[in-house]
């Protein structure tokens, strides 16, 4: 049975330095492009954040109250590599926005670009994610799934609905795809379906839709979502 956590390694595991998620926001300008090992590493920090940091693991649970990004995803797999659930609450919380958490640690995403700290006020309770995670070690190994995973649904599960909308959606195995996050919000549309066809994940946010086309073919995906 395949752990959540272990899609995107999988996805890398022919080519680790061939880009494995590509976020585009037009409102900021951010660009940003993560190969397998890179975004692997941000995952490993992450699940040794929730295991090492915060003294969690299989049976606990996290919300993910954070706007679809690079970030986000990471933050999803290292929860999953790390055995914790998604849920509507938790034992710990991520947050790009206000929100109501009975967490004891709570993390603030700011979305700065290149992964920079956040330089505003944090809300009070909140430290800042990136300033925690980064001391945090690039290797973690990811156990067998801990049910349940997604709001309440299996790992199994969540794979079945995810390799389902993969081929709903007409996801090319081994391709690159372009996605809309505005226009697919969940991501089990924009991060696991196509990490289940083992595509590399163009995300974009705010899109312009005059240049779309023109960036699709510039990335060369061979779908576009929008």
């Amino acid at each position: 049975m395949t752990n959540l956590g272990d899609l995107a390694a999988r996805t890398a595991a022919a080519d680790p330095a061939r880009p494995l998620l590509t976020f585009y926001d037009d409102g900021t300008g951010e660009w940003v492009e993560l190969s397998g090992n890179t975004f692997a590493n941000w995952v490993s920090k992450t699940a040794n954040l929730l295991v090492d940091g915060c003294g969690l693991g299989p049976g606990d649970a996290a919300l993910v109250a954070v706007t679809p990004h690079w970030q986000t995803a990471a933050i999803l797999v290292g929860c999953w590599a790390a055995g914790l659930s998604v849920e509507s609450d938790g034992d710990v919380a991520f947050a790009s926005a206000p929100v109501e958490s009975s967490a004891t640690d709570r993390f603030f995403l700011g979305l700065a670009a290149m992964g920079m700290p956040y330089r505003g006020e944090l809300p009070d309770g909140w430290l800042d994610y990136i300033s925690e995670v980064r001391p945090h070690g690039d290797h973690f190994r990811t156990g067998p799934p801990a049910d349940p995973a997604y709001f309440g649904e299996t790992h199994a599960a969540v794979l079945d609905r995810a390799t389902a909308r993969a081929k709903e959606l007409g996801i090319p195995a081994n391709g690159r795809v372009l996605v809309d996050v505005t226009t697919y919000p969940d991501p089990v549309d924009w991060l696991l379906a196509p990490l289940t066809a083992s595509a590399s994940i163009v995300l974009c946010k705010d899109v312009d839709a005059t240049t779309l086309r023109r960036r699709a073919e510039t990335e060369r995906a061979g779908l576009t979502l929008s």
